[in-house]
C-alpha cells in the first residue's frame, strides 16, 4: 500500500514525558516529507499549543486542532471552524458547576478557566503544564457562569478534568440526554472534552483528506489515547504507542516503540523507508494525483 499522509497525535506520541521532541523524531518527520507524504499534527490541544510543536518539526499542512473543531494552517485563516454557541456553552458550565471540577474554556486565542482547587496532584499537574505558549492568554475567574452571563463566549471546545471517576460518568450520562448541540469525548477516566456535535478528531482528519483529495486508506495514523481509536480504526494503517492503553493497542494494525523510546521515528524507518518517493511514483504512473 503507498501512503499519502502521516497524522500524528501529540501527547503521548510525538512528546517524551518530558515535553520535548526527540532529535531522532525531527529528522523521521524531515525524512517522511522529504519523500513528498503530507504531515499533520491531530489534537486535543488549543491552535497556538499544537502549532508550537508544528513549527518545531517544520509542518506546514494544516492542523487538527481543539478535537477537530479549529483546522488551520495560521491563527487568522482557518479552514474549518465550528463552535459551541453561547447559550449552550452558558448551560453547559451551570451543569458542571455542580461537580468538583477544573473548567477549561478552550478558545483558538485564549482560555478561560476557573479557579477549582483540584485535590488530585497529577491532574492538578495536567491541567497547568498544557503546553500552551507564554503569549496565550490564561485567565481564572471565581465562577465561570457569572462571567459568561456578563461576557459571553462560543469556544470550539471545553475541557473538564474531574476529581473522581464517579462524577465523570454521571456527567456523561447526563450530556447524553440533555443536549444535541454538544458531543462528549472521553480521554481518560478524568478527563472529558465537550465539541460541538459532529466535530472529531476523524472529521478533522477526513476534512483534511478531502481538500488533499487523499483517501483515508492511504494514510496513517499514530496515536495513544481513547480518542484516538477511531481514527486508528479507520485509516489505512493504524499505529498505536507502547504506552498507550490496551484498547487502543487492540484497535491498532501495528504497536511501535513508546514515546520515550522514539516510536514515531521507530515506525517511520520501518515503514516508510520501503515507500518511493510519491514524485517517482507520478513519473511511473504508479499513482494518479
Amino acid at each position: 500500500m503507498i501512503y499519502r499522509l502521516l497524522a500524528l497525535n501529540i501527547d503521548g506520541t510525538l512528546l517524551q514525558s518530558n515535553g520535548k521532541i526527540h532529535k531522532s523524531t525531527k529528522e523521521a518527520i524531515e525524512y517522511v516529507q522529504q519523500k513528498g507524504i503530507y504531515v499533520t499534527l491531530v489534537t486535543s490541544r488549543s491552535f497556538p499549543s499544537a502549532k508550537k510543536v508544528a513549527k518545531a518539526l517544520k509542518i506546514t499542512t494544516p492542523l487538527i486542532t481543539h478535537q477537530g473543531a479549529f483546522i488551520a494552517s495560521s491563527i487568522d485563516k482557518p479552514i474549518f471552524v465550528q463552535k459551541i454557541n453561547e447559550e449552550i456553552t452558558y448551560d453547559t458550565i451551570r451543569f458542571l458547576e455542580a461537580f468538583p471540577c477544573q473548567i477549561r474554556l478552550v478558545h483558538e486565542q485564549f482560555s478561560l478557566a476557573n479557579k477549582q482547587k483540584l485535590n488530585n496532584q497529577l491532574l492538578a499537574k495536567t491541567v497547568f503544564t498544557s503546553g500552551d505558549p507564554v503569549f496565550y492568554s490564561q485567565q481564572f475567574v471565581t465562577s465561570l457562569s457569572a462571567y459568561l452571563h456578563d461576557q459571553p463566549m462560543t469556544p470550539p471546545k471545553i475541557e473538564v478534568y474531574f476529581e473522581n471517576k464517579r462524577d465523570l460518568n454521571d456527567a456523561v450520562q447526563a450530556f447524553g440526554t440533555m443536549f444535541t448541540e454538544i458531543d462528549v469525548i472521553q480521554l481518560d477516566s478524568l478527563r472529558l472534552d465537550i465539541v460541538p456535535a459532529g466535530v472529531s478528531k476523524l472529521t478533522g482528519l477526513s476534512y483534511i483528506g478531502n481538500q488533499l483529495e487523499i483517501k483515508r486508506s492511504e494514510m496513517v495514523y499514530i496515536g495513544d489515547g481513547l480518542d484516538d481509536i477511531p481514527l486508528i480504526e479507520a485509516v489505512g494503517l493504524g499505529v498505536s504507542m507502547w504506552n498507550a492503553d490496551f484498547e487502543v493497542k487492540r484497535a491498532s494494525d501495528w504497536v511501535t516503540r513508546s514515546k520515550n523510546e522514539h516510536g514515531v521515528a521507530y515506525m517511520v524507518k520501518e515503514h516508510f523507508r520501503k515507500q518511493q518517493p510519491i514524485e517517482f511514483l507520478r513519473k511511473m504512473k504508479i499513482i494518479k494525483n
